[in-house]
């Protein structure tokens, strides 16, 4: 059985094999979207093939929507040329549930792919055809925190972001400038309408999409490179629309297991691969099953009936609290927390750590006792149904297969988020977070993460991270085994509010931090004495 247009007609062979098919003909639905496209999503990765094709192959399947979703990736341009293209767009979907059962099912949903680049006149010219549609009502987006920075942690732009600032809309190359550009587009072709959707799990999403957006604009503007009343078309909501969301479905790399069952079963080439950009993506995409999508109902242009898909439709400020409860309290904390640990004592899968009885602790501590007390419940959402679901059946699921080694990709591009606010809540409501220790406690197994030594004084490689070279400087002199050489090597790090959102120090936390960090390089299971000897004493 393969996994494109022709291979799926033969339904007989892979319902036999326990894999469901769209309830609808997907290559009629990509000639209907092609021509007159309504929604476009920017970073077409796993949690986007499973989650967002996911619910609109949900209301294609029930006449709630006709068209499918244009496809468009601004950095790996690998996922577009191996895994859209060869397979028509089709994306397997595998859930995996906690009691080891599994639901397999084609996704005829996502309709088109192209690898924006503007150097491609092909795919510029193609992008500029898909945002002039007057009747393109939404753009998504999934493309991770860092795809919506504008400035490194130096506070001066990052050396793409410059060039595209001086280079205007025809020339650029990161997501920002693609999306600005098209804006621009749009706004030539007739200041069309649109909502602009990040998806991406970053407190406050569609607020930094619109500042970042803005600023592109603003600076264009101001080097003549665009006219002003784009800045004007771009800075009024009720045209183009913002909308924050919070969006939660734990999506680890495609799993070895789940390949070869899928070889076992009959279908072909579901091997994994590793793109030049270090993105690990297959044909098949496994999640687990739980999953939530809350969004602010602002949509200038319409919108499909996303809400007939599960999805909460409301307002800013409920989704804001939604999110602010996920991700600064209930699983983004603990999933950071966690993973620099499990690398420290040894553990691969999230779900073994989990087992750790010191290691679950701290995951309780951090949501339950310092997250809970200073989290707004949201209203559709109670926080600590949330908290205790992932703690019981999400977190614990062995059949995900996800790495703490994926979790740990990126993190200080996400402390700020995941940690720092809670950190300023505290500030505001008692004048000093001292009280945390969790929070600290997590904070430090990031430093002494980053000298790459487990508790057994052995070597492992670090997850992937923009700041790792400046991380890594910065603790030079640290050793495992001679606590003494940590003197003041934190204090830059732990100071700068670029990377905390917040002086750790001046929050009443930065000297903690470093004394847990000195206990934890004291020698061999310094990291476990040390997390037994804070968490105990909380208990």
């Amino acid at each position: 059985m393969q996994l494109n247009y022709e291979g799926i007609r033969d339904r007989a062979a892979w319902e036999a094999a326990g894999i469901a098919l769209p309830a609808y003909d997907p290559e009629v639905l990509a000639e209907k979207t092609k021509a007159d496209p309504r929604w476009v999503h920017f970073g077409i990765g796993n949690i986007f093939r499973i989650f967002v094709g996911g619910i609109a192959d949900h209301l294609i399947a029930e006449g709630q929507l006709d068209r499918g979703i244009t496809c468009v990736e601004t950095f790996d341009f690998d996922v577009v040329d191996r895994i859209y293209v060869p397979y028509d767009n089709l994306a397997l979907a595998v859930t995996l549930h906690s009691d080891g059962r599994t639901d397999r099912r084609v996704l005829g949903s996502l309709a088109e792919a192209i690898g924006a680049r503007s150097a491609d006149s092909a795919a510029w010219k193609r992008m500029k055809e898909i945002f002039t549609a007057p009747g393109l009502q939404m753009v998504s987006f999934t493309i991770t925190e860092k795809g919506y920075a504008l400035r490194g942690a130096s506070g001066d732009y990052l050396g793409y972001v410059k060039a595209d600032l001086e280079r205007g809309p025809e020339a650029v190359t990161g997501a920002m400038g693609i999306v600005t550009a098209m804006l621009y587009a749009r706004w030539q072709a007739g200041r069309f309408p649109l909502a602009l959707v990040s998806m991406d799990n970053v407190s406050q999403n569609g607020r930094k999409l619109r500042e970042s957006v803005l600023e592109t604009a603003r600076v264009w503007t101001e080097n003549g490179l665009v006219e002003p009343g784009f800045l004007e078309y771009v800075s009024e909501e009720t045209t183009v629309s913002f909308p924050w969301t919070m969006i939660d479905k734990i999506t680890p790399r495609p799993g070895e297991a789940v390949s070869r069952a899928l070889t076992e079963d009959g279908v072909e080439d579901m091997e994994i691969l590793v793109t030049s950009r270090h993105t690990w993506i297959a044909p098949f995409v496994n999640a687990e099953g739980p999953q939530y999508l809350v969004v602010e109902d602002s949509f200038p242009n319409g919108r499909p009936p996303l809400e007939k898909a599960g999805v909460y439709m409301t307002s800013r400020d409920t989704v804001n609290r939604s999110e602010r409860m996920k991700v600064t309290v209930c699983l983004n904390p603990i999933h950071t927390a966690l993973c620099t640990y499990d690398c420290l004592l040894g553990y691969t899968l999230f779900a073994d750590g989990m087992g750790d009885p010191d290691l679950r602790e701290l995951a309780c501590q951090v949501g339950y006792g310092e997250g809970l007390p200073v989290v707004e419940d949201p209203g559709i959402l109670s926080p600590k149904a949330f908290l205790d679901e992932l703690m019981a059946e999400r977190f614990p699921n062995p059949y995900l297969g996800d790495t703490s080694a994926r979790i740990a990709v990126d993190i200080s591009q996400m402390v700020g988020i995941r940690f720092g606010e809670n950190i300023r809540a505290y500030v505001a409501r008692e004048g000093s977070a001292a009280r945390l220790t969790a929070i600290p406690l997590a904070i430090a197994g990031w430093m002494r993460y980053l000298l790459a030594v487990d508790d057994e004084g052995k070597p492992f490689d670090l997850s992937p991270d923009p700041m790792l070279p400046q991380l890594r400087r910065q603790l030079s002199g640290v050793e495992f085994g001679r606590a003494e050489s940590l003197t003041d090597q934190l204090r830059p790090i732990l100071s700068n509010a670029n990377l905390f959102g917040l002086n750790l120090y001046e929050a009443g936390i930065g000297e903690k931090i470093e004394t847990m960090v000195r206990e934890e390089l004291a020698g061999p299971h310094a990291v476990r004495r040390t997390l037994r000897k804070y968490l105990q004493s909380k208990q």
